[in-house]
C-alpha cells in the first residue's frame, strides 16, 4: 500500500481548507522574533479550535527554513496539531522551502480527491526576515519557483500570501509573489495581530460555501498589524 492511500483525513464529510505555514526560522529570527512566532502559532490554533466549523475544516502544515527545510506538522485537523517549539538557525533555503510546501498542498489535494472529500482553495502563508540563499534572481530555481507561485495561483490551485518581517528584502518578494498580491511588510510587534488575522481569515473561509469569494479584512488598514512592501 502506498503512503498516500494510507492518508487518513478527519471528519471526510466537511469540506476541508489545507493551509501551510511555511516559516523562517534563520539564525536572524532568533530572539524576540522566533518566541512571537512561537507565541503567534500558539494563539492562532487556540482560537481557531474555538470556532465549530474551522476546527473540523482547517488542515495545517508547518514547514520551516533554515538549517535545513523541516516539515514540522503534516498536514492535520487543526485541533491534532502540537505546535513544536521553533529554533532560530542557519541561512534562508527559501526557494526549497516554498517548492517542498507546494509539493504538499498538490499531495493533500489528491489525497481529498481520492477519499471524496470536497475541499476550498488551499493557502500557503510564507513569512521571511531575509532574503533566500538557495537561489538568486534569474538563476534556474528562482525561476521555477516564481513560475509555480504565479502559475499555481493564477490556476486557482492555492491563495500564496508573503509576509516580510524587518529586515527581509522587500525588493525581491514582490517579484516571488503572485501579481496580484504583493507582498506585505509585518509592522514591528505585530505577530499576534497577524495570526489573529489568519485565523478570523481561515474561520470566514470554514462557514463560506466551496468555491465562493470570501472577503477579508484589510491587513493595511490604519488599525491594520501591515503595510504593503513595495522595495
Amino acid at each position: 500500500m502506498s503512503l498516500e492511500s494510507q492518508i487518513e483525513i478527519a471528519n471526510p464529510q466537511q469540506p476541508h481548507c489545507a493551509t501551510v505555514l511555511l516559516l523562517d526560522t534563520s539564525g536572524s529570527m532568533a530572539g524576540e522574533k522566533i518566541e512571537q512566532l512561537n507565541q503567534g502559532i500558539q494563539f492562532f490554533l487556540d482560537d481557531v479550535n474555538q470556532d465549530h466549523l474551522a476546527r473540523k475544516r482547517v488542515d495545517l502544515a508547518l514547514v520551516t527554513f533554515g538549517i535545513s527545510v523541516q516539515v514540522e506538522q503534516d498536514f492535520a485537523s487543526v485541533d491534532a496539531v502540537i505546535p513544536p517549539q521553533l529554533r532560530a538557525d542557519g541561512l534562508t533555503p527559501m526557494g526549497q522551502g516554498i517548492l517542498e510546501a507546494l509539493d504538499m498542498l498538490e499531495a493533500r489535494k489528491d489525497g481529498y480527491k481520492r477519499n471524496g472529500v470536497d475541499y476550498y482553495r488551499p493557502w500557503v502563508f510564507l513569512l521571511t526576515d531575509g532574503a533566500p540563499t538557495d537561489m538568486q534572481p534569474g538563476d534556474d530555481r528562482w525561476r521555477a519557483v516564481q513560475r509555480a507561485i504565479h502559475d499555481g495561483e493564477r490556476d486557482g490551485k492555492f491563495l500564496f500570501f508573503a509576509v516580510a518581517v524587518e529586515p527581509a528584502d522587500v525588493d525581491l518578494l514582490p517579484n516571488l509573489a503572485p501579481p496580484n498580491r504583493p507582498p506585505l511588510q509585518l509592522r514591528p510587534g505585530r505577530f499576534r495581530e497577524m495570526f489573529q488575522w489568519l485565523s478570523k481569515s481561515q474561520q470566514r473561509v470554514s462557514m463560506s460555501r466551496v468555491g465562493e469569494n470570501v472577503a477579508l479584512d484589510n491587513p493595511t488598514g490604519p488599525t491594520g498589524w501591515a503595510d504593503i512592501a513595495t522595495g
